[in-house]
């Protein structure tokens, strides 16, 4: 919950949600949030609520991909030395880890290298290449990478080696005299990336290691190796997915959701041990386990150390040994949380000071560790939901920094309109990487802003409830009936109900520093229920700016009170001591007007 002002709307898209529920046994409120998800036809819904394989594509409907394939599958035969190059987070790990896997199973002379976030920034460069060159590397693939690296591709095409590159990223492009883009493809020997525009795979959203995956899989079919474990990678898998923040639609869901299934008893060594010292083992395991709990630790070692530590977390086979290094990645990430908070503080400063009335805001923080950037970058939006760039250092004059965005605003096609201030660029949709000189900071401040189409409309976040609920008809088939629809996340995100005007009877601070609200609220029947909001400060601040002080201080006590709310939020089970409770989790809120 934040202070920010919200726009709340309910989704109204029509359907028989009664047939439906009595059609596939569930309550006709679940109904109503599958179809808010524009899943509409017979099969779709049986294919989301089953999440089975059949919903996967076939990987050569991928452009290159039988090309690539079969350049690898000649350069294993000849016993080739072939090199990987990922990219330093999770996703990028994750990939390197399926294709050595696969490849070596494949009998491949393979080895890896992940570029040092800070000495190489991201991605395969000259010196990579040059190293590989010297090592009589024939042959390097990259992952989650490389679409694009023309100078380095081309450097190693020089050199006489073969380039395979495997990414998800967006295609490079230029806007030509009349305003069509040219897309612009490395001079690889085969280049396998579903943002092709001549390519024919029909689903768009995987993670760099999902076309890792792929790739492995066509790998097998052409040299005829058995892919006799259906779900293998897939604890990788789910992670990359989930931590990319990739949509979790057609078969990103079937990747995550059996995933999830196969971490929780993963024969990988790393990834048990990281689940133990997390203490997760035995709990029933969800996506925000993996993009909250799990893949930070992973990232924090290419953000503060070298991800090949993570890599190495992966490989081993020794469970002692995975223990030791999960233990790290933990502190490690413990580290990286403290010098977040830090960053975010001094970013929040930068802003009230002298860009608040900024529609995209650009904040330089000097002293931030640059890998640190994105995170900060992350949390700005969520504070004052804007396109936010966090840069840091200036060396040798130059800044980098990363973008997060909002809905609405395409941050790689914003940068490509002010290409002329940047050196270097990437991205998609809601985040992007870059450098530039430290002195064209402002200029690229003004000119961001001046070219910026949103209306004062689209910077005040929509919340929007699948269901006007009142918290009076939740039961616990209809929790039942709601796990479901998972994993949630993007593009499958979790359901949103509301209930207006509830009066809160009563509140009580938990936690050990009274971090936590527990909340008894009362509709106006009469009805009560239990709710626990675990950002109670940010609760208690609202409550005093919209009600009083006073006002606070009662509901503290019990007393009776003035609060009334409108309270978005997601029904649950809480379990103590044997005994189960229905209880709310409250997502957000607003001071109820009659």
């Amino acid at each position: 919950m934040n202070n920010i002002e919200s726009r709340w709307t309910v989704y109204g898209k029509k359907a028989d949600f009664g047939l439906i529920g009595q059609k596939y046994g569930i309550d006709p409120v679940v109904a109503r949030v599958i179809r808010n998800r524009d899943i509409v036809s017979e099969k779709d819904i049986e294919a989301y609520l089953k999440a089975d394989f059949s919903m996967c594509h076939d990987p050569f409907l991928m452009a290159d991909m039988d090309k690539g394939c079969r350049i690898i599958a000649e350069k294993i035969e000849c016993g080739k030395k072939i090199r990987i190059i990922s990219d330093y987070d999770v996703d990028g790990v994750m990939s390197n880890y399926i294709l050595l896997k696969g490849l070596k199973k494949a009998g491949a002379v393979v080895d890896y290298e992940i570029p040092d976030r800070i000495l190489d920034g991201y991605g395969i460069n000259e010196r990579i290449i040059n190293d590989a060159y010297t090592d009589g590397v024939d042959t390097i693939i990259t992952c989650d990478n490389g679409i694009a690296a023309f100078s380095a591709i081309k450097l190693a095409k020089d050199l006489g080696m073969t380039v395979v590159v495997t990414d998800h990223h967006e295609v490079p492009y230029e806007i030509n005299e009349d305003g069509d883009r040219k897309y612009n493809l490395v001079p690889a020997d085969a280049v396998i990336d579903i943002k092709r525009i001549d390519c024919k795979y029909p689903y768009k959203g995987l993670c760099g290691a999902g076309v890792a995956y792929k790739f492995i899989r066509s790998l097998y079919k052409v040299i005829d190796i058995a892919w006799d474990d259906e779900e293998e990678y897939l604890d990788a898998l789910a992670v990359a997915t989930v931590c990319d923040v990739m949509e979790l639609r057609d078969e990103n869901r079937v990747y995550v959701k059996r995933g999830l299934k196969v971490l929780e008893n993963t024969s990988n060594k790393g990834l048990a041990a990281l689940i133990f010292v997390n203490s997760l083992k035995d709990k029933s395991l969800k996506a925000y386990h993996l993009g909250f709990i799990i893949g930070p630790c992973i990232n924090a070692t290419g953000r503060l150390e070298s991800a090949q530590k993570g890599l190495e977390l992966l490989l081993t086979e020794d469970y002692q040994e995975a223990l030791i290094l999960a233990e790290q990645l933990k502190v490690l990430n413990e580290q990286r949380k403290s010098m977040t908070e830090d960053g975010v503080e001094e970013a929040i400063k930068l802003i009230e000071e002298k860009h608040s009335e900024d529609k995209v805001l650009v904040i330089h923080i000097p002293k931030l560790h640059e890998s640190l950037a994105g995170i900060v970058a992350g949390r700005i939006r969520e504070a004052y939901y804007k396109p936010v760039f966090v840069f840091t250092g200036d060396i040798e004059g130059i800044v980098k920094g990363s973008g997060r965005s909002i809905e609405g605003y395409h941050m790689y096609d914003s940068l490509n309109e002010c290409k002329e201030y940047l050196l270097k660029y990437g991205g998609h949709e809601l985040a992007a990487g870059l450098s530039l000189e430290g002195d064209r900071l402002d200029d690229l401040r003004r000119a961001l802003n001046e070219k910026c189409k949103l209306t004062d409309e689209q910077l005040i976040p929509l919340v929007r409830l699948d269901v006007a609920m009142p918290v009076s008809y939740i039961s616990e088939k209809l929790i039942e009936d709601l796990d479901l629809l998972e994993p949630f996340g993007k593009g499958n995100e979790k359901p949103l109900f509301g209930q207006s005007n509830l009066a809160v009877k009563r509140a009580m601070k938990m936690g050990k520093n009274g971090q936590f609200v527990k909340i008894i609220f009362m509709t106006e029947q009469g009805f009560t229920i239990e709710a626990v909001d675990f950002n109670g400060n940010k609760f208690t601040d609202c409550i005093k700016m919209w009600f009083s002080e006073e006002e606070c201080d009662k509901m503290f006590k019990g007393l009776s009170n003035d609060i009334r709310l409108d309270v978005a939020y997601y029904p649950d089970i809480n379990e103590y001591m044997g005994r189960r409770t229905i209880q709310i989790k409250p997502v957000t809120y607003r001071k109820h007007n009659d």
